[in-house]
C-alpha cells in the first residue's frame, strides 16, 4: 500500500546559506519578501480590526446589495469577513506561491464591492492596486517559494 505526503526538497545546509546570501542582494527576492510579509501582517490586522471597529466602523463599506442578499447584519457580514482576512494573511505566510491569488481574488470582490456605490471610489482604486500588488506576489513566488510536491511512499507491507 502506497500513501501521498507534501514534501518540500531539502538542500544541504552550505547551499542553503550560499542561496540566502544571493538572495539578500537580489532586488526581485527583495520585493518577493516584501510584498510576502505585506501580504501577511495586512490581512491579519485588518481581520483582526473587524472584531473591534478600531480602524473605522467596517459595516458602513458594505453595499446595500450585498447586505441584502446575506444573511445576518453587516456587523456580522464584517466577522466573516474578519475571517477570511486573517485566514488570507496565514496562507500567505505559509505559501504565498497559491495564498497570493487567494488574496487578489478576495480584493477584487472588496473592489466589486466598493464601485457598487457612491462614496468610496478612491479606496476601490487603492484596493485595485493592492489586488495588482497581490498578483504580482504570486508571480514573484513562482520564483522563490518551492511549489508543494505529492511524493508517493512505499509502506512497510510492500
Amino acid at each position: 500500500m502506497s500513501s501521498i505526503t507534501l514534501h518540500r526538497p531539502v538542500a544541504s545546509i552550505d547551499g542553503a546559506k550560499a542561496s540566502v546570501r544571493a538572495h539578500r542582494r537580489d532586488p526581485a527576492y527583495q520585493a518577493y519578501l516584501l510584498l510576502r510579509i505585506a501580504f501577511t501582517v495586512l490581512p491579519l490586522g485588518m481581520g483582526i480590526d473587524k472584531y473591534f471597529n478600531a480602524m473605522v466602523d467596517w459595516p458602513t463599506y458594505l453595499a446595500g446589495w450585498i447586505h441584502n442578499i446575506l444573511p445576518g447584519t453587516p456587523q456580522q457580514v464584517m466577522y466573516g469577513v474578519g475571517g477570511v482576512e486573517i485566514l488570507a494573511g496565514l496562507l500567505v505566510a505559509l505559501k504565498p506561491r497559491y495564498a497570493a491569488y487567494v488574496v487578489a481574488a478576495w480584493l477584487a470582490g472588496i473592489v466589486i464591492n466598493l464601485f457598487s456605490y457612491p462614496g468610496f471610489y478612491d479606496i476601490a482604486v487603492r484596493d485595485s492596486m493592492l489586488m495588482v500588488a497581490a498578483l504580482a506576489l504570486g508571480r514573484l513566488a513562482s520564483r522563490y517559494d518551492s511549489p508543494l510536491r505529492l511524493r508517493a511512499h512505499a509502506s512497510d507491507d510492500d
